[in-house]
């Protein structure tokens, strides 16, 4: 009886082990950075304009800047890809509008922060909305100058963090029959991918290697684009290496995916012994 007793009971440990998950004991490879936060205020005309500026970890050559305060898809996005992947995110705070609005001198005055890197592009936002004036754009001039300080001198790459809405503004504003052709000097369209989702880049690489992973993808034309004072054209002047990465309002997820890997491609390029490609430009 003892016997029998024993074999049972042997039978059902057996069946019970069976029965179980294939556990194995797994450690957290990831990191996971907080941020190191500091936000310093810029004078302007009646406004101090708030500038957040977080460090994630030690990784000072990507820097993610948001100018437009209503883009926070983008902002989320990039926090949290950031979390894991290190780098700089700089951050103009206005109330989640997009038009920055002051008082100098007794007048109110209201520009796009994305068309600041230059007096001609200061003067067109400016009339854009409601009037201009000569010693309002040298004020916001200086605005951007401090702002384009905050870069740090070692940054290898700038990443533009913008949403939009559909179809205001997409890849086909850059393909033959859009408005912005001009500004093209070469353009990728994935038919499986929203219009709306694009990589936008004064390099050629990027342009390339965005491309080869099916995202909608633009080059710009650095010495043809129109000259707006938007960042992009600034950094193509300046031969600093820019993308902006853009998906529509909401879009998290797209926008994380994105953004993952274009870090990854440029953490791949470091790798290289050569480094950046020659070709680049």
């Amino acid at each position: 009886m003892k016997l029998l007793f024993i074999i049972i009971f042997s039978f059902l440990l057996s069946v019970a082990g069976d029965s179980q998950p294939d556990y194995k004991e797994t450690t957290q490879t990831a990191n996971k950075y907080e941020p190191v936060e500091k936000t310093i205020f810029y004078k302007l005309g009646d406004r101090d304009i708030p500038i957040k500026i977080l460090q994630y970890g030690e990784v000072k050559d990507i820097v993610c800047m948001s100018l437009h305060s209503n883009e926070y898809t983008s902002v989320q996005a990039a926090m949290s890809v950031l979390e894991s992947k290190g780098g700089t995110l700089i951050k103009v705070e206005n109330g989640d509008q997009r038009v920055i609005r002051f008082r100098f001198r007794g007048k109110e005055y209201g520009f796009d922060p994305n068309q600041m890197f230059s007096r001609i592009g200061i003067g067109l936002t400016l009339k854009e909305n409601g009037r201009s004036n000569p010693l309002a754009i040298s004020e916001i001039e200086k605005f951007a100058t401090r702002l384009l300080i905050l870069i740090p001198e070692k940054t290898t790459c700038i990443v533009a963090l913008h949403n939009n809405t559909d179809e205001a503004y997409s890849v086909k504003s850059y393909l033959p029959k859009g408005d912005r052709r001009s500004d093209a000097k070469a353009v990728y369209a994935d038919s499986s991918q929203d219009a709306d989702d694009i990589a936008f880049t004064t390099d050629r690489y990027l342009f390339q290697k965005m491309a080869d992973n099916n995202y909608n993808s633009v080059w710009q034309d650095n010495l043809k684009a129109k000259r707006d004072g938007s960042l992009s054209v600034y950094c193509g002047e300046k031969d600093l290496r820019y993308i902006n990465i853009e998906t529509q309002h909401g879009k998290v997820q797209q926008y994380q995916e994105m953004l993952e890997k274009l870090l990854t491609i440029l953490a791949d390029e470091n790798k290289k012994p050569s480094g950046k490609p020659e070709d680049s430009q």
